[in-house]
């Protein structure tokens, strides 16, 4: 074998063996190199050599995994109850106790502390709501309310049969239902109604319009399946659309309404029905009609002072 074939395997030989950055295909020093410097170096450096060969990287944290909330119905695959689906125990157990005192201290800083206290955990679980504790406890109240009417429907508590959101009605029978679950999901703020424009004001705040609006679509379509409404079309939208300006706009005017009984709020939701209707039925642009429904509420929120 000639001399320069000999030298020319010895290169080849020698680059078989270079390490490569992982996920490059760039070659580290030689191994043979790096081999006869270290044999070179000063018994201190060798220490220090031998000491960064066997530092182990540290592992980075993995991020959180968050849980996915499924936010459509099925009867064959039930979500739990709300609020259960949104809030962990601990949560739960200080915002179900603050409830209580909502009534007497508004949605406040105040009755959070006061639950916290009464379940049994220190003023500093407050911590447990990095949105706000007020914004959790209003949050908390309408996903509450959301669950309590999905049981009343259950347990047949407002319509004839029990587990009627499964059962076939009509068209004119689902609208029925729809006005009755309205009027009764209204009912349940009868308690709290002199603290709502309070709690209005903790939701238009800019940071927390997103969760709140969530909710509020959260129950719009809560409604329209507990009246066992099954449309798959674009209607899906377009009603879900109309429950839920029908609902912001009478929950705005129950804050003002002195009425007995709240019958001027009644009315008034069943005029905004025929109007939500009508308008869905003659308008084929659905943009139209988000202008009309985002219109009305904020006119409806200006005209009582609200900074919208």
């Amino acid at each position: 074998m000639s001399q320069p074939f000999q030298l020319l395997r010895r290169r080849l030989v020698a680059a078989s063996i270079t390490p490569t950055k992982p996920g490059s295909s760039q070659p580290l020093i030689s191994s043979i190199w790096a081999r006869q410097s270290f044999n070179h170096q000063s018994d201190s450096s060798k220490a220090h050599y031998s000491n960064q060969r066997h530092i182990r990287p540290v592992a980075c944290p993995q991020r959180l995994r968050t849980v996915n909330v499924r936010n459509y119905h099925s009867e064959f695959h039930p979500s739990p109850d709300p609020p259960a689906d949104s809030y962990t125990p601990e949560q739960s157990a200080i915002l179900s106790a603050a409830l209580k005192h909502v009534p007497e201290h508004g949605f406040s800083t105040k009755s959070v502390v006061m639950g916290a206290r009464e379940a049994g955990y220190l003023d500093v679980s407050l911590q447990l709501f990095p949105r706000g504790e007020e914004l959790e406890l209003v949050l908390y109240w309408l996903a509450s309310r959301r669950g309590l009417l999905k049981q009343k429907v259950e347990n047949g508590q407002l319509f004839d049969e029990k587990g009627s959101a499964t059962a076939p009605v009509s068209q004119a029978e689902v609208e029925q239902r729809v006005r009755t679950l309205i009027r009764e999901r209204l009912r349940m703020n009868e308690e709290i109604i002199q603290h709502w424009q309070d709690a209005l004001a903790v939701m238009s705040l800019p940071s927390n319009i997103l969760p709140s609006l969530r909710e509020l679509y959260k129950l719009s379509s809560e409604i329209l399946y507990l009246a066992n409404d099954r449309s798959v079309d674009t209607s899906w939208y377009t009603r879900r659309l109309s429950v839920a300006t029908v609902y912001a706009s009478a929950e705005i005017n129950m804050t003002e309404d002195t009425s007995p009984g709240f019958s001027s709020t009644m009315e008034f939701v069943e005029r905004r029905i025929n109007d939500a209707n009508a308008v869905s039925e003659t308008l084929g642009d659905v943009t139209r009609y988000l202008r009309y429904a985002g219109g009305s509420i904020v006119a409806a929120g200006r005209s009582l002072g609200m900074k919208v």
